[in-house]
Protein backbone atom coordinates (compact mmCIF):
# COMPACT_ATOMS: atom_id res chain seq x y z
CA UNK A 1 0.00 0.00 0.00
CA UNK A 2 1.22 3.48 -0.85
CA UNK A 3 0.08 6.39 1.31
CA UNK A 4 0.40 10.11 0.71
CA UNK A 5 3.06 11.68 2.93
CA UNK A 6 0.40 13.28 5.08
CA UNK A 7 -1.53 10.10 5.72
CA UNK A 8 1.58 7.98 6.15
CA UNK A 9 2.49 10.06 9.17
CA UNK A 10 -0.85 9.20 10.74
CA UNK A 11 -0.78 5.44 10.18
CA UNK A 12 1.32 2.74 11.78
CA UNK A 13 2.67 0.42 9.11
CA UNK A 14 0.82 -2.86 8.71
CA UNK A 15 2.38 -6.28 8.26
CA UNK A 16 0.97 -8.92 6.04
CA UNK A 17 -0.50 -11.72 7.22
CA UNK A 18 -2.63 -18.37 8.37
CA UNK A 19 -4.01 -27.55 9.41
CA UNK A 20 -7.47 -27.30 9.47
CA UNK A 21 -9.82 -28.04 6.61
CA UNK A 22 -12.92 -25.85 6.29
CA UNK A 23 -15.85 -27.20 4.31
CA UNK A 24 -16.45 -25.67 0.91
CA UNK A 25 -19.91 -24.59 2.06
CA UNK A 26 -18.32 -22.15 4.50
CA UNK A 27 -18.12 -19.51 1.77
CA UNK A 28 -21.08 -18.16 -0.16
CA UNK A 29 -21.80 -16.30 -3.37
CA UNK A 30 -22.67 -12.67 -2.92
CA UNK A 31 -23.61 -9.47 -4.71
CA UNK A 32 -23.56 -8.18 -8.29
CA UNK A 33 -20.53 -8.23 -10.54
CA UNK A 34 -18.05 -5.37 -10.72
CA UNK A 35 -17.66 -5.08 -14.48
CA UNK A 36 -20.63 -6.62 -16.29
CA UNK A 37 -19.59 -5.00 -19.58
CA UNK A 38 -16.88 -7.57 -20.26
CA UNK A 39 -13.38 -8.74 -19.37
CA UNK A 40 -10.92 -6.25 -17.96
CA UNK A 41 -7.89 -6.22 -15.71
CA UNK A 42 -7.13 -3.98 -12.75
CA UNK A 43 -3.93 -1.98 -12.51
CA UNK A 44 -4.54 -0.71 -9.00
CA UNK A 45 -7.14 0.30 -6.43
CA UNK A 46 -7.28 3.56 -4.52
CA UNK A 47 -9.40 5.53 -2.09
CA UNK A 48 -9.54 9.27 -1.54
CA UNK A 49 -8.75 11.27 1.57
CA UNK A 50 -11.12 13.51 3.52
CA UNK A 51 -9.52 15.46 6.35
CA UNK A 52 -6.71 12.97 6.71
CA UNK A 53 -8.95 9.88 6.76
CA UNK A 54 -10.01 7.42 4.04
CA UNK A 55 -13.46 8.18 2.66
CA UNK A 56 -15.85 7.44 -0.19
CA UNK A 57 -15.74 4.36 -2.39
CA UNK A 58 -12.73 2.31 -3.38
CA UNK A 59 -11.92 2.83 -7.06
CA UNK A 60 -10.39 0.29 -9.42
CA UNK A 61 -8.11 1.66 -12.13
CA UNK A 62 -8.41 -0.66 -15.12
CA UNK A 63 -5.91 -1.32 -17.90
CA UNK A 64 -8.45 -0.30 -20.54
CA UNK A 65 -8.48 3.23 -19.10
CA UNK A 66 -11.73 3.01 -17.16
CA UNK A 67 -12.17 3.58 -13.45
CA UNK A 68 -14.95 1.72 -11.64
CA UNK A 69 -16.09 1.95 -8.03
CA UNK A 70 -16.55 -0.91 -5.59
CA UNK A 71 -19.57 0.39 -3.65
CA UNK A 72 -19.87 -2.49 -1.20
CA UNK A 73 -16.23 -2.32 -0.02
CA UNK A 74 -15.63 -0.76 3.41
CA UNK A 75 -13.53 2.39 3.54
CA UNK A 76 -12.46 1.67 7.12
CA UNK A 77 -12.07 -1.29 9.46
CA UNK A 78 -14.07 -2.20 12.58
CA UNK A 79 -12.86 -3.11 16.07
CA UNK A 80 -13.91 -6.09 18.21
CA UNK A 81 -17.10 -4.25 19.26
CA UNK A 82 -18.09 -3.58 15.68
CA UNK A 83 -17.23 0.11 15.87
CA UNK A 84 -15.73 1.83 12.85
CA UNK A 85 -12.10 2.82 13.17
CA UNK A 86 -10.12 5.37 11.17
CA UNK A 87 -7.83 2.66 9.78
CA UNK A 88 -8.10 1.97 6.08
CA UNK A 89 -10.29 -0.99 5.11
CA UNK A 90 -8.94 -4.27 3.77
CA UNK A 91 -8.33 -4.39 0.00
CA UNK A 92 -6.00 -6.30 -2.33
CA UNK A 93 -5.66 -6.89 -6.08
CA UNK A 94 -4.19 -10.12 -7.46
CA UNK A 95 -1.00 -9.93 -9.48
CA UNK A 96 -2.79 -10.82 -12.71
CA UNK A 97 -5.33 -8.03 -12.12
CA UNK A 98 -8.29 -10.39 -12.42
CA UNK A 99 -9.42 -10.68 -8.80
CA UNK A 100 -10.00 -8.35 -5.85
CA UNK A 101 -10.32 -9.07 -2.15
CA UNK A 102 -11.99 -6.62 0.20
CA UNK A 103 -13.88 -6.07 3.42
CA UNK A 104 -17.62 -5.81 2.81
CA UNK A 105 -19.15 -2.63 4.19
CA UNK A 106 -22.42 -4.22 5.35
CA UNK A 107 -20.91 -6.80 7.71
CA UNK A 108 -17.10 -6.44 7.33
CA UNK A 109 -16.79 -9.98 6.04
CA UNK A 110 -13.99 -10.69 3.55
CA UNK A 111 -15.13 -11.05 -0.06
CA UNK A 112 -13.31 -12.23 -3.20
CA UNK A 113 -14.69 -10.98 -6.51
CA UNK A 114 -13.63 -11.23 -10.18
CA UNK A 115 -12.93 -7.89 -11.83
CA UNK A 116 -14.38 -9.03 -15.17
CA UNK A 117 -17.81 -9.90 -13.80
CA UNK A 118 -19.72 -12.62 -12.01
CA UNK A 119 -20.75 -12.98 -8.38
CA UNK A 120 -18.38 -12.54 -5.48
CA UNK A 121 -17.57 -15.11 -2.81
CA UNK A 122 -17.97 -14.30 0.88
CA UNK A 123 -15.19 -16.03 2.81
CA UNK A 124 -15.66 -17.84 6.14
CA UNK A 125 -16.09 -15.58 9.17
CA UNK A 126 -13.44 -17.66 10.91
CA UNK A 127 -10.77 -15.85 8.88
CA UNK A 128 -11.56 -12.64 10.81
CA UNK A 129 -14.04 -13.70 13.52
CA UNK A 130 -13.93 -10.72 15.88
CA UNK A 131 -12.78 -7.66 13.98
CA UNK A 132 -10.73 -6.51 11.02
CA UNK A 133 -8.76 -3.93 13.02
CA UNK A 134 -5.48 -5.84 13.12
CA UNK A 135 -5.61 -7.96 9.98
CA UNK A 136 -3.74 -7.51 6.74
CA UNK A 137 -4.35 -9.58 3.64
CA UNK A 138 -2.85 -10.68 0.35
CA UNK A 139 -4.06 -12.49 -2.74
CA UNK A 140 -2.04 -15.12 -4.59
CA UNK A 141 -0.92 -14.08 -8.10
CA UNK A 142 -3.92 -15.82 -9.70
CA UNK A 143 -6.33 -14.70 -6.97
CA UNK A 144 -7.23 -18.26 -5.97
CA UNK A 145 -5.78 -18.08 -2.46
CA UNK A 146 -6.16 -15.54 0.33
CA UNK A 147 -3.61 -14.91 3.07
CA UNK A 148 -4.80 -13.34 6.34
CA UNK A 149 -2.39 -12.18 9.04
CA UNK A 150 -3.84 -11.14 12.40
CA UNK A 151 -0.85 -9.04 13.39
CA UNK A 152 -0.39 -10.85 16.71
CA UNK A 153 3.01 -9.69 17.94
CA UNK A 154 3.11 -12.60 20.40
CA UNK A 155 2.59 -15.16 17.63
CA UNK A 156 -0.35 -16.88 19.28
CA UNK A 157 -2.80 -16.36 16.41
CA UNK A 158 -1.71 -18.20 13.25
CA UNK A 159 -1.60 -16.73 9.78
CA UNK A 160 -4.23 -18.39 7.59
CA UNK A 161 -4.15 -19.27 3.90
CA UNK A 162 -7.59 -19.97 2.42
CA UNK A 163 -8.03 -21.70 -0.95
CA UNK A 164 -11.17 -20.26 -2.54
CA UNK A 165 -11.98 -23.17 -4.84
CA UNK A 166 -11.82 -25.91 -2.20
CA UNK A 167 -12.61 -24.10 1.05
CA UNK A 168 -9.45 -25.47 2.68
CA UNK A 169 -7.59 -23.41 5.27
CA UNK A 170 -3.89 -23.88 6.05
CA UNK A 171 -2.35 -22.35 9.17
CA UNK A 172 1.16 -20.92 9.29
CA UNK A 173 3.10 -19.97 12.44
CA UNK A 174 1.90 -16.65 13.83
CA UNK A 175 5.44 -15.68 14.79
CA UNK A 176 6.44 -15.61 11.11
CA UNK A 177 5.99 -12.40 9.12
CA UNK A 178 4.55 -13.21 5.67
CA UNK A 179 6.43 -11.70 2.73
CA UNK A 180 4.24 -13.02 -0.06
CA UNK A 181 3.11 -15.95 -2.17
CA UNK A 182 5.38 -17.76 -4.58
CA UNK A 183 4.80 -17.20 -8.30
CA UNK A 184 2.42 -20.18 -8.55
CA UNK A 185 0.70 -19.51 -5.22
CA UNK A 186 1.68 -22.92 -3.80
CA UNK A 187 4.08 -21.55 -1.18
CA UNK A 188 4.28 -18.58 1.16
CA UNK A 189 7.60 -16.91 1.94
CA UNK A 190 7.92 -15.70 5.53
CA UNK A 191 10.53 -14.10 7.74
CA UNK A 192 11.19 -15.32 11.28
CA UNK A 193 13.23 -12.98 13.45
CA UNK A 194 15.57 -14.56 15.99
CA UNK A 195 16.80 -13.26 19.31
CA UNK A 196 20.37 -12.84 18.08
CA UNK A 197 19.70 -10.15 15.45
CA UNK A 198 19.35 -12.77 12.74
CA UNK A 199 16.38 -13.72 10.61
CA UNK A 200 15.35 -16.94 8.92
CA UNK A 201 13.55 -17.12 5.59
CA UNK A 202 10.97 -19.91 5.41
CA UNK A 203 9.16 -21.17 2.32
CA UNK A 204 5.97 -22.78 3.64
CA UNK A 205 4.24 -25.29 1.39
CA UNK A 206 0.52 -25.73 1.90
CA UNK A 207 0.98 -29.43 2.70
CA UNK A 208 2.67 -28.44 5.96
CA UNK A 209 6.29 -28.92 4.87
CA UNK A 210 8.79 -26.09 4.54
CA UNK A 211 12.29 -25.08 3.49
CA UNK A 212 14.19 -22.64 5.68
CA UNK A 213 17.59 -21.02 5.86
CA UNK A 214 19.27 -18.06 7.53
CA UNK A 215 20.35 -15.82 4.63
CA UNK A 216 23.33 -13.47 4.48
CA UNK A 217 22.69 -9.90 5.59
CA UNK A 218 22.54 -8.58 2.04
CA UNK A 219 19.42 -10.69 1.50
CA UNK A 220 18.00 -10.13 4.98
CA UNK A 221 18.22 -6.34 4.53
CA UNK A 222 16.96 -6.26 0.95
CA UNK A 223 14.28 -3.77 -0.01
CA UNK A 224 12.10 -6.53 -1.48
CA UNK A 225 12.29 -10.33 -1.50
CA UNK A 226 10.04 -12.59 -3.57
CA UNK A 227 9.81 -16.36 -4.07
CA UNK A 228 9.83 -18.15 -7.44
CA UNK A 229 7.48 -20.97 -8.42
CA UNK A 230 10.14 -23.57 -7.58
CA UNK A 231 9.67 -22.74 -3.90
CA UNK A 232 13.39 -22.19 -3.31
CA UNK A 233 14.73 -19.29 -5.42
CA UNK A 234 14.42 -15.89 -3.75
CA UNK A 235 14.96 -12.69 -5.70
CA UNK A 236 16.40 -9.98 -3.46
CA UNK A 237 16.23 -6.37 -4.66
CA UNK A 238 19.06 -4.46 -2.98
CA UNK A 239 18.66 -0.78 -2.16
CA UNK A 240 20.25 1.81 -4.44
CA UNK A 241 22.39 4.54 -2.91
CA UNK A 242 21.97 8.09 -4.25
CA UNK A 243 24.89 9.45 -2.25
CA UNK A 244 27.27 6.88 -3.69
CA UNK A 245 25.50 6.95 -7.07
CA UNK A 246 24.96 3.22 -6.80
CA UNK A 247 22.10 1.63 -8.75
CA UNK A 248 19.78 -0.92 -7.15
CA UNK A 249 20.97 -4.50 -7.55
CA UNK A 250 19.34 -7.88 -7.92
CA UNK A 251 20.69 -11.05 -6.31
CA UNK A 252 19.27 -14.55 -6.31
CA UNK A 253 19.38 -16.75 -3.22
CA UNK A 254 18.71 -20.50 -3.05
CA UNK A 255 16.92 -21.52 0.16
CA UNK A 256 17.90 -25.18 -0.26
CA UNK A 257 21.63 -24.81 -0.92
CA UNK A 258 22.37 -21.35 0.48
CA UNK A 259 23.96 -20.33 -2.83
CA UNK A 260 23.94 -16.56 -3.48
CA UNK A 261 24.46 -15.15 -6.97
CA UNK A 262 27.00 -12.40 -7.61
CA UNK A 263 24.14 -10.16 -8.64
CA UNK A 264 23.52 -7.65 -11.39
CA UNK A 265 23.00 -3.91 -11.41
CA UNK A 266 19.52 -2.85 -12.46
CA UNK A 267 19.10 -0.26 -15.19
CA UNK A 268 17.46 2.13 -12.72
CA UNK A 269 18.45 5.33 -10.95
CA UNK A 270 19.85 5.04 -7.41
CA UNK A 271 16.55 6.40 -6.09
CA UNK A 272 14.52 3.96 -8.19
CA UNK A 273 14.62 0.89 -5.96
CA UNK A 274 11.47 -1.23 -6.50
CA UNK A 275 9.07 -1.26 -3.56
CA UNK A 276 7.28 -4.44 -4.69
CA UNK A 277 8.17 -7.35 -6.98
CA UNK A 278 7.02 -10.82 -7.99
CA UNK A 279 8.17 -13.65 -10.20
CA UNK A 280 6.20 -14.40 -13.35
CA UNK A 281 5.21 -17.83 -14.65
CA UNK A 282 7.93 -17.72 -17.34
CA UNK A 283 10.74 -17.11 -14.85
CA UNK A 284 10.95 -13.35 -15.27
CA UNK A 285 10.34 -10.67 -12.68
CA UNK A 286 7.83 -7.85 -12.45
CA UNK A 287 8.78 -4.88 -10.27
CA UNK A 288 6.99 -1.70 -9.23
CA UNK A 289 8.63 1.70 -8.91
CA UNK A 290 6.76 4.81 -7.85
CA UNK A 291 7.43 8.53 -7.87
CA UNK A 292 5.42 10.63 -5.43
CA UNK A 293 5.57 14.27 -4.42
CA UNK A 294 3.75 16.03 -1.59
CA UNK A 295 0.42 17.30 -2.83
CA UNK A 296 0.85 15.74 -6.27
CA UNK A 297 -0.10 12.63 -8.19
CA UNK A 298 1.72 9.33 -7.79
CA UNK A 299 3.31 7.87 -10.93
CA UNK A 300 3.61 4.08 -10.93
CA UNK A 301 5.89 2.24 -13.35
CA UNK A 302 5.42 -1.49 -13.91
CA UNK A 303 8.72 -3.00 -15.04
CA UNK A 304 9.87 -6.37 -16.34
CA UNK A 305 13.30 -7.36 -15.06
CA UNK A 306 15.66 -9.91 -16.58
CA UNK A 307 17.14 -11.72 -13.56
CA UNK A 308 20.21 -12.75 -15.56
CA UNK A 309 21.27 -9.38 -16.95
CA UNK A 310 19.43 -6.75 -14.90
CA UNK A 311 17.85 -5.34 -18.06
CA UNK A 312 14.65 -3.42 -17.34
CA UNK A 313 11.71 -2.70 -19.64
CA UNK A 314 8.70 -0.58 -18.82
CA UNK A 315 5.53 -2.63 -19.35
CA UNK A 316 3.02 -0.08 -18.08
CA UNK A 317 2.76 3.27 -16.36
CA UNK A 318 -0.16 5.08 -14.76
CA UNK A 319 -0.95 7.82 -12.27
CA UNK A 320 -3.02 7.94 -9.10
CA UNK A 321 -4.49 11.38 -8.40
CA UNK A 322 -3.44 13.74 -5.64
CA UNK A 323 -6.75 13.32 -3.80
CA UNK A 324 -5.80 9.76 -2.83
CA UNK A 325 -5.50 8.59 0.75
CA UNK A 326 -3.71 5.40 -0.31
CA UNK A 327 -3.48 2.90 -3.15
CA UNK A 328 -2.55 -0.72 -3.79
CA UNK A 329 -1.03 -1.81 -7.11
CA UNK A 330 -1.94 -5.21 -8.56
CA UNK A 331 0.19 -7.86 -6.87
CA UNK A 332 1.55 -5.46 -4.28
CA UNK A 333 2.34 -6.80 -0.83
CA UNK A 334 1.46 -4.58 2.08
Amino acid sequence: MRLTSATAALLASAVLAGAVAAPASAHTRTGPSLAPTGPSLARAVWIKACGGNPCGHWRLKLRDGRTITVPDAAATKVDARGRRTTDIGVFAVSGDGRTVLYERASDHRLVVRPVAGGPGTALPRSLAPRSTASITVQLSPAGDRVLVDHGDEHGRVPTKVFTVGTGETTELPGRDRPLGFSADGDEVLTRRDGGDNTATLVAHRLDGTSTRRTPPQVVERAAVTTLAADGRTVAAFIWGDSEKKRAPRLRLYDLETGELSKGVDLALTPAGTPYSARWTADGGLTALVTTEHDGGAAVVRVLTVDPGTGAVKQRDTYTIGKSRYAFYAAGETA
